[in-house]
């Protein structure tokens, strides 16, 4: 039987035609990753009728999957992770931005951010922060969409394993490769030709599987150039989430790689 398709995400909690949600499709063959087609979405509502759709994927989605553990704690919201979800669904923006940042206010210098138990292994943004980037509002956005959707995802919620759903971050493959040199920027100002080289460089590297993920990206000549012109940088991160997607498929279910200690309220960052 074949292996279902993969899905890699570079999500946007406010998408539109300039800045949309990007999806990288493509299936896992022997030990490369065959990237299909890139596909993007303007609007919030045409990402939940996506993901609605009765079709077969196992996904990488570059958004927080959970809260910190101390900060659901702190504000004594509830501690089970779909109950959690739905409570926070129901503020508005606003009321995070405000509930987050008397958190932090009360907090010294150094720590005002609660963290997940991973994020320091993986270099990722803590969840609850809503600028640079606002990864509060990406998780507002998006763990809705998933639960009405009824997708599976692993170690958080059961759902329909035809579609399971991952918490990635190419961040965390992308400096695995290239080390922490900038690739991409929203500001055309900084658009650079350092950053190109370093988005060609990160290509390079992922078509000769240079990671321990051991798996080679397969691209055409239009789909490098393609990845490679965007400055941006969302069509090579929903790449790189395509990869770590396809890594946790070949870890296969039920785990999908994640290890057996998740905490149920925070999630994990698949290859973390």
């Amino acid at each position: 039987m074949a292996a279902p398709p993969l899905l890699g995400c570079d999500f946007s909690s406010r998408p539109t035609r300039r800045k949309p949600i990007v999806l990288a499709r493509g299936a896992l063959e022997g030990g490369a990753v065959v990237l299909g087609r890139i596909e993007k979405i303007e609007t919030l509502a045409g990402f939940a009728q996506w993901l609605a759709q009765s079709r077969d994927w196992v996904g990488g989605f570059d958004v927080p999957f959970g809260l910190p553990r101390e900060l659901v704690e702190r504000l004594g919201w509830p501690l089970r992770w779909r109950d959690c979800i739905t409570h926070y669904a129901s503020l508005t923006r606003g009321e995070i931005r405000s509930t987050f940042a008397a958190f932090c206010d009360a907090r010294p210098a150094g720590s005002k951010f609660a963290r997940r138990s991973f994020d320091q292994r993986a270099g990722s943004s803590p969840s609850m922060k809503w600028v640079n980037p606002p990864v509060a509002y990406m998780l507002h956005a998006a763990m809705p969409a998933l639960l009405a959707a009824g997708v599976h995802i692993p170690g958080l919620h059961e759902g329909d394993r035809r579609r399971v759903a991952l918490e990635a971050y190419p961040g965390l493959l992308a400096r695995e490769l290239i080390g922490r040199r900038s690739y991409k920027s929203d500001e055309k100002a900084r658009q650079t030709p350092d950053r190109l080289i370093a988005r060609e460089e990160l290509l390079a590297a992922l078509e000769t599987g240079r990671s321990r993920l051991d798996l080679r990206l397969r691209l055409t000549r239009a789909q490098r150039e393609m990845l490679s012109r965007d400055a941006s940088g969302d069509s090579l991160d929903a790449a790189l989430c395509l990869v770590q997607a396809a890594w946790a498929q070949r870890e296969g279910a039920p785990r999908y790689g994640l290890p057996p200690d998740v905490d149920p309220l925070e999630g994990w960052i698949v290859t973390a």
